[in-house]
C-alpha cells in the first residue's frame, strides 16, 4: 500500500519520512469485509496474522516474515485491580515483535536487501531477529551504554551493532545518516508506519480475548509511542469496522526526565527528576509527538511521569507476584495506581495494563 503525509497530503510509494518532515501513514486503514467479528475466521493459532484484514502489509502470505508471534495471555491481576496483557511472551521477549513482523514483511514486499534501525535495545533485537528470519542484512545503531544482554540478542541474530556515544537523539541522527546515503532501508520503530500497524494488533487481541468488548482504560509505557499509537489505531479501526462500539481511554506512563508528553499536558513542574530505571522509554523528542497528543485528546486520555523510586518499587512488586518483567514495564502498573488515586480511573473501571518486556533481558 502507498503512504501519505497527514500534514501536507503528499503521497509516496515508499519513503521513511515526508519531505516536509512529518511521519508518514498508510494511505488507507484496511477494514474487514465482514460486518461482525462472529462472521470472520478469527483463529488464534494463526497468531496476530489472523487479523490480516486489518493489516496493510502481508496480503500475500508468502511475504509474511513471522515466528508465530501474537496472542499473548491476558491474566487477572487482582492486586492491581486490573488485567495484565503479558506482552513479554514473544519470540524476542518484548511487544516490539508485533512491529517487527509487520515491518520486515513490508521490507520484503518492497525488495529491501539491507535495513538499518536505531534502538535502545528491544526494538533492535526484534528487528534484527525478524531480519534474520527474512534473510535480510541488518545494522542496528544503539546507545553506547545499552545493556549487554540486549546487544547479544542483536549480534546473535547476525546483525551488525553500531554503538553511538551521546544522547538517544544522537543515535537516531547517526542511523539517519546511514539511511540518507541511499544504501539501506530504514526499519524504524519510531518512523515506519508498518511498525505501528503491527503494534495495533494488540488492540485486536484484547477485544477478541474479552469477547469483543473493550476496557474502560488501557495504561501503557510511553516513549516513542509505538505501543500507545498502535493501540489507538487498533481500537479505532475496530470501532470503524463496527466490531466494537468505543475506544478506551488511553493513559501513558513516562519516565521522569524523559517526559515531553506529560510536560506538554501538565507543565515542566510535573516531570522533574531523572528516571534512570525505565531505560526503554528515555525519549526526549518523540517524532510522533503530535499524533500521541491527538490520541490522548481523542480518548480523553492522559500522560504522567514516574520517578525512578516508584518504578523500582513497582518492579519488585511485579516480580514477587510472578510477573518477571524488565524495569520499563513497571511504569505502567505504577502509573495505574496514580491514575486511580487522582480519579482519572474510576473505582469500577475495567483496566488493562500491558507488560511490555521480559526480565530475562536483564
Amino acid at each position: 500500500m502507498s503512504l501519505r503525509c497527514p500534514a501536507c497530503g503528499e503521497n509516496y510509494a515508499d519513503r521513511w519520512r515526508c519531505r516536509c518532515g512529518t511521519p508518514l501513514e498508510f494511505t488507507d486503514q484496511p477494514l474487514p469485509p465482514t460486518e461482525t467479528p462472529e462472521d470472520a475466521a478469527i483463529d488464534p493459532r494463526d497468531g496476530l496474522w489472523t487479523f490480516e484484514s486489518f493489516l496493510p502489509v502481508g496480503a500475500d502470505p508468502s511475504d509474511r516474515v513471522t515466528l508465530g508471534e501474537g496472542y499473548t495471555p491476558m491474566v487477572d491481576a487482582p492486586e492491581w485491580d486490573a488485567t495484565f496483557k503479558l506482552e513479554y511472551v514473544f519470540p524476542t521477549g518484548s511487544f516490539k515483535d508485533r512491529g517487527a513482523t509487520a515491518t520486515l514483511t513490508r521490507a520484503k514486499e518492497i525488495g529491501a536487501d539491507r535495513i538499518v534501525e536505531d534502538s535502545s535495545g528491544n526494538a533492535g533485537a526484534a528487528i534484527a531477529t525478524y531480519a534474520a528470519r527474512a534473510g535480510i542484512d541488518a545494522e542496528i545503531y544503539v546507545p553506547a551504554g545499552v545493556k549487554e544482554s540486549k546487544v547479544k540478542a542483536i549480534r546473535r541474530a547476525g546483525a551488525d551493532v553500531v554503538r553511538v556515544e551521546g544522547t538517544r537523539e544522537d543515535v537516531t541522527d547517526a542511523c539517519i545518516d546511514a539511511v540518507t546515503d541511499g544504501e539501506a532501508w530504514y526499519a524504524s520503530h519510531a518512523w515506519n508506519p508498518a511498525f505501528f500497524a503491527g503494534t495495533a494488533t494488540m488492540a485486536y487481541e484484547i477485544a477478541h480475548q474479552r469477547d469483543w468488548s473493550v476496557p474502560d482504560a488501557v495504561v501503557m509505557p510511553l516513549g516513542h509511542g509505538t505501543m500507545f499509537l498502535g493501540a489507538y489505531r487498533g481500537f479505532r479501526a475496530l470501532r470503524d469496522a463496527g466490531w466494537t462500539d468505543q475506544v478506551p481511554k488511553l493513559l501513558g506512563a513516562q519516565a521522569a526526565g524523559y517526559a515531553p508528553i506529560a510536560a506538554e499536558l501538565h507543565g515542566e513542574d510535573a516531570v522533574v527528576g531523572d528516571n534512570t530505571v525505565a531505560d526503554g522509554i528515555q525519549i526526549r523528542q518523540p517524532v510522533q509527538k503530535a499524533s500521541i497528543l491527538d490520541a490522548i485528546e481523542a480518548t480523553d486520555g492522559d500522560a504522567i511521569a514516574l520517578s525512578k523510586d516508584a518504578v523500582a518499587s513497582e518492579l519488585k512488586r511485579l516480580h514477587r507476584a510472578g510477573f518477571y518483567t524488565e524495569p520499563t514495564c513497571a511504569v505502567a502498573p505504577a502509573a495505574a495506581e496514580v491514575y486511580r488515586n487522582r480519579g482519572v480511573i474510576g473505582p469500577d473501571d475495567d483496566v488493562v495494563v500491558p507488560l511490555s518486556g521480559s526480565g530475562l533481558k536483564g
